[in-house]
């Protein structure tokens, strides 16, 4: 991201040990710091060698770089993220200060507005990790914020989840340009310390996130080779899909649902109008081209669609070793409870939970996150040698969580911390993340080899006795729980009804009823429900398109809903 006459070298050496070859020299400090000058930057990364062993020539370096050039945004390295592989730290230090002046301007500004109006509060800014951080946190590692809100959206997930006793979860976030998916097991997301943003590496701890470009806005197109495909390109907010009526013409997912009567012609309460003509004309002129009726071209578009979502979830389960059967399908984002059924069907996923707000469960995650602070510090070491170093480097690891909980638990809630040891097979390129149980000693090497052989066959399905293994890095997470009041949204019910609704008892049913093209060949007569109208008890075992102001959840033939004490809705899935 840095052009080449951008990029300033300074003569400096400390090897893998730590130890200082080559000093910094105060003269060649003041040349580069008057090259940055001149160069009109806004903000700097500075990113040496071994930094993440010894920080002193970084640090020298940053200090003389604030006292000259206060206006201007410093990231050191070592500070961004302490570890080895000098190229992605590199990249996500340059990512985090080509981030510094714009999101340090607007959190300052939010900060300072928020004293002005809420005097006593605490504002916590959403990181990739799915935790919250301060805000002046955020602001000297913007970084942290990448992919954040795909990252509430499982924090949510999970917290429904776990009131309603579901703890094992793939979850399904589609909106209008992607669709994200996230496997959790035992109400734990999976993590990852690699991953890239716009292309770039970045090496920081973030939800395993699996992102594919499938939404209601992606666009249907017949390709260079005459099949029909679907995204990643998609039609946006605006124009948007061609039933928006705001100037869009190409064919999209939400055009073909509407084709297919699956969405109803008024969303957002009645706010927002659909164009069907439109939508039929739009899918009429792919239809012309393949030689197919409307239907069959709208129903190909979901499928495709449908397709591309359910290879990504392969990715996140079975291709990790994981039997996609045994876990919840929990969709979200504004069109996933549209799509939950066709996809848990591809899948042979028999249960989905559809939350009570599933447009704003990003939201809702944020709000029930906890406050949280990764640590590491880089420790080489094979399980044959004495692991003092490794208990050294966890010694003072816990002290700068120390420091952490002594400056941020305010509200005085008990922390807690987890320990975590990335370990790999001698010669591997890249390590897994061990979690150890047992943080009251040190843990035993053949506790650790043991556990990490267990962790490597779940993850690739082999694993190698014999095989030397080593400890890379140490990592210590630290989170502090908040005491919150329940903070699950509501919206105005309207015309709600007593008498929960039960499709045993059609006395009790609404009487509003649409015609759905479920197949291709003819339409099934299904319920047309406002989900406020359905209270817990509820049980639906036919047809239905259910509303709310912020989604759309669509029951096939051959499922069976209940709506649950929680208010969210689980359905069973017939194969």
């Amino acid at each position: 991201m840095v052009k080449r006459q951008h990029r300033f070298e300074i003569a400096e050496r400390i090897n893998a040990k730590g130890e200082v070859l080559i000093g910094l020299d105060e003269d060649d400090i003041a040349r580069v710091v008057t090259d940055v000058e001149r160069s009109g930057a806004q903000s700097v990364a500075v990113c040496f060698l071994f930094s993440f062993l010894n920080p002193i020539h970084e640090q020298r370096v940053g200090e003389a770089l604030h006292r000259a050039l206060p206006h201007c945004e410093v990231s050191l390295s070592c500070e961004v993220q302490p570890e080895f592989r000098e190229y992605e730290r590199l990249s996500t230090t340059v990512l985090n200060a080509f981030l510094q002046p714009v999101v340090g301007r607007y959190m300052g500004t939010l900060a300072k507005s928020l004293a002005t109006h809420v005097l006593a509060a605490r504002l916590g800014i959403s990181q990739s990790s799915g935790g919250l951080m301060s805000i002046a946190r955020a602001s000297s590692l913007p970084i942290r914020t990448a992919l954040s809100g795909p990252a509430a959206g499982v924090v949510g997930a999970i917290s429904v989840g776990a009131r309603s006793g579901h703890r094992d979860l793939i979850t399904f976030d589609m909106g209008g340009t992607s669709t994200d998916v996230c496997l959790v097991r035992g109400g734990q997301a999976e993590m990852t310390f690699g991953r890239s943003v716009a292309s770039f590496p970045v090496r920081l701890p973030a939800i395993d996130i699996h992102t594919v470009g499938a939404g209601g806005g992606s666009i249907a197109f017949i390709d260079k080779d005459g099949l029909l495909k679907v995204g990643p390109r998609s039609a946006g907010a605006t124009p948007g899909p061609a039933c928006y009526g705001l100037g869009g013409t190409e064919a999209t997912v939400t055009d073909a649902n509407l084709v297919l009567c699956r969405l109803p012609a008024q969303l957002i309460g009645g706010d927002m109008r659909l164009d069907v003509g439109r939508a039929e004309t739009a899918v009429s002129a792919l239809a012309a081209r393949l030689g197919l009726n409307l239907r069959e071209t709208a129903s190909g578009i979901l499928r495709i669609v449908n397709s591309n979502m359910v290879r990504a979830i392969r990715a996140v389960s079975i291709e990790r070793g994981y039997d996609p059967r045994r876990f919840t399908l929990m969709p979200f984002g504004g069109a996933g409870a549209l799509h939950a059924v066709d996809v848990a069907r591809e899948l042979g996923m028999a249960t989905i939970l559809v939350p009570p707000a599933p447009g704003i469960l990003c939201a809702e995650g944020v709000s029930s996150a906890q406050l949280e602070e990764g640590f590491v510090a880089v420790c080489r070491m094979p399980l044959s040698e004495d692991l003092g170093a490794v208990a050294a480097a966890i010694g003072r690891l816990r002290a700068q969580v120390d420091d952490w909980f002594a400056r941020e638990d305010a509200e005085g809630c008990r922390g807690e911390c987890v320990l975590l040891l990335d370990m790999r097979y001698i010669g591997q390129n890249f390590e897994l993340s061990v979690p150890v149980a047992n943080q009251a000693a040190m843990p035993v090497a053949s506790d650790l080899a043991a556990a990490f052989r267990d962790l490597h066959k779940a993850k690739y399905g082999h694993a190698d006795a014999s095989a030397a293994i080593e400890i890379v890095n140490v990592r210590l997470l630290a989170r502090i729980a908040r005491s919150l009041r329940n903070l699950a949204p509501t919206f105005p019910a309207r015309a709600r009804s007593e008498t929960p609704v039960c499709a045993r008892a059609a006395t009790a049913l609404p009487t509003t009823r649409h015609s759905v093209w479920f197949e291709t060949g003819r339409t099934h007569e299904a319920l047309l429900l406002d989900r406020s109208s359905i209270g817990p008890g509820t049980v639906l075992d036919q047809p239905a398109v259910i509303t709310q102001f912020d989604a759309t959840t669509l029951l096939p033939p051959g499922c069976r809903l209940t709506v649950i004490g929680n208010g969210s809705l689980l359905i069973e899935v017939a194969p």
